[in-house]
Order: C-alpha cells, then sequence, then structure tokens
C-alpha cells in the first residue's frame, strides 16, 4: 500500500444522512446559523404584528379600556409593580419580581415532587403488571380532575398556608411523568433486556442500566408537560392565600377591575413559562443527544 493510500484510508470517513449523500459538518453550520436567524425574524415579525394589532385596538377603542388596556398602560403597571411609588412597594407589598419569584419557587418544589414520584411510579405501572392493575386507573383518574375540583379539600386538609398549594402542584404533575414513563418503559424493546442479561447484568439492573435509559426521551417529554401543567395551575394554587405570588396579584387585580395589571400577569407567567420550556429542552438535548431533531 503507497503512502498516498494509507494517507487516504486514514481519513475519517464522511457522514452519511438518509438521502445517501455526504454531509461536510463544517458546510452545514452556516445553514444552522441561516435558520436560526430566519426563525428569530419571523418571530420578531409575528411579535410586532401582534402588538401593532393590540395597539390599534385600543387606539380605535373597539373596547372599552376596562375590557382590553393600552399596551401603554401595561407598561407603565410593569413600572409601578417593580418599584416603589408614593410610599406603596410594588403591588401588595411585594414588587413583582418577587411575586414571580414565589410563584416559580412553588412551581420547582410542587413540580420537583410530582416529577420524582411519577418516574418511580411510572416504573413500577409498566416493570410489574399487578401494580399496573391496581393504579392505572387511579392515575388516570387524577389526571383528568382540573386543579379546582381538589384545591377545596386540600385546603381542608393543610389550611391556607403554603402546604395546599404545593400539594396541589404535587397532584397536578405527577399524573403526566407517570402515564409516560409507564408507556415509556413498555415500549422498550425485548432484545436489549435479553442483550444485557447476556452481557451479565443482573435482575435488580436492568431498570435502571436497561429500561431507564431507553425511555429517557419519553420521560423528558412528560416532564416538560408536567411542569406546563403545574404552570397552568399556579394561579389555581394561588387563589387562596396567593400574595406573593403572580397568580395572587392577578386574582386581586381582578377583584378592582385592574385589567391592566392581569394582563401583566399573563404576560409574565408565558414569557417565565416559555423560559422554562427553553431550560428544558436544552435538558433533554444534554441528556438524549441521540433522539432526532
Amino acid at each position: 500500500m503507497s503512502a498516498v493510500d494509507a494517507a487516504t484510508d486514514a481519513r475519517p470517513e464522511p457522514r452519511i444522512p438518509a438521502a445517501g449523500k455526504p454531509v461536510d459538518p463544517a458546510r452545514d453550520r452556516p445553514r444552522r446559523g441561516a435558520g436560526f436567524a430566519r426563525r428569530a425574524a419571523l418571530r420578531t415579525i409575528a411579535l410586532a404584528v401582534l402588538l401593532g394589532a393590540w395597539w390599534l385596538v385600543t387606539e380605535l377603542e373597539v373596547w372599552p379600556p376596562v375590557l382590553v388596556p393600552k399596551p401603554a398602560s401595561v407598561w407603565h403597571q410593569f413600572i409601578r409593580t417593580e418599584s416603589v411609588h408614593d410610599g406603596q412597594r410594588g403591588y401588595s407589598g411585594h414588587l413583582l419580581h418577587e411575586h414571580l419569584w414565589a410563584s416559580l419557587r412553588r412551581i420547582l418544589i410542587g413540580s420537583g415532587f410530582g416529577v420524582a414520584a411519577g418516574v418511580v411510579l411510572g416504573l413500577l405501572i409498566g416493570l410489574i403488571g399487578t401494580v399496573r392493575v391496581i393504579l392505572e386507573p387511579l392515575v388516570d383518574f387524577v389526571r383528568t380532575l382540573p386543579p379546582l375540583a381538589y384545591l377545596s379539600l386540600l385546603v381542608i386538609w393543610f389550611g391556607i398556608d403554603e402546604s395546599p398549594k404545593i400539594w396541589l402542584l404535587v397532584i397536578a404533575s405527577l399524573p403526566p411523568v407517570a402515564v409516560a414513563t409507564a408507556d415509556a418503559v413498555r415500549g422498550v424493546h425485548p432484545d436489549h433486556l435479553h442483550a444485557a442479561r447476556s452481557l451479565g447484568a443482573r435482575r435488580w439492573e436492568l431498570p435502571w442500566r436497561v429500561v431507564l435509559p431507553s425511555a429517557l426521551p419519553e420521560i423528558v417529554t412528560g416532564v416538560r408537560v408536567a411542569v406546563g401543567v403545574a404552570y397552568t395551575s399556579v394561579v389555581a394554587a394561588e387563589t387562596v392565600n396567593g400574595v406573593p405570588g403572580i397568580g395572587g396579584m392577578i386574582r386581586d387585580a381582578q377583584r378592582y377591575n385592574q385589567t391592566d395589571v392581569v394582563v401583566l400577569g399573563i404576560i409574565v407567567i408565558g414569557l417565565s413559562g416559555l423560559a422554562i420550556d427553553a431550560c428544558l429542552k436544552a435538558v433533554e438535548r444534554r441528556l438524549t443527544p441521540w433522539r432526532g431533531r
């Protein structure tokens, strides 16, 4: 073999996609950058159109300000709730970021416990037939309940402090993770288990070494759904003694027809929810890099 042939054989072969054409990663990088720029531009244009339509509707006074407040009014409330004015600190004695952090803290604690319990419960349902027969209908029953259906019961049990709020978010976030985990576990191919056993894995090691990694993409998707459910339930959780908290702030503003504060709270919830989901997507990419995008 000549030196040229040896050098040719030593070079890494180009990656072959499904279409059968070689792909150069360095050549793909500008395309990905252009795609990201195009998506960012489209989203910016969509946001500008939405804000423009909102401004136009309020300027034409299609609806009274008590129904649809002006963007400037919402911005003014943002400044007021995030500062001290006329001796009053923010809204109901708390700044806007303090309301937001109180809600996020409840969501992180409640959904954290709910996700952990949901993964364990999903593994049991997916791996043990007897547990599946007993607990799967109960999980489906709780999953169909709206949070307000059992909030009053939780208040009777735990009072009006933090406990009922945390428990409501735990119960709201547990079923999606349990269902996703159980379905993912049942979908693990038996050949993977047989291969692990043939390589020396013990029976008690299979759930952690084979089943859980194989089911991880679906479990992470279930976690994203669960956190979203917990976030949509925080307003219900904070209807009882919910200040500080975004839901409590919205509830108090609704009582006094402060529509601009209500809209501000909705925008804050939506933006923070997008940020949390983006973080979960980053975690998903890190934990499951083999999953197709």
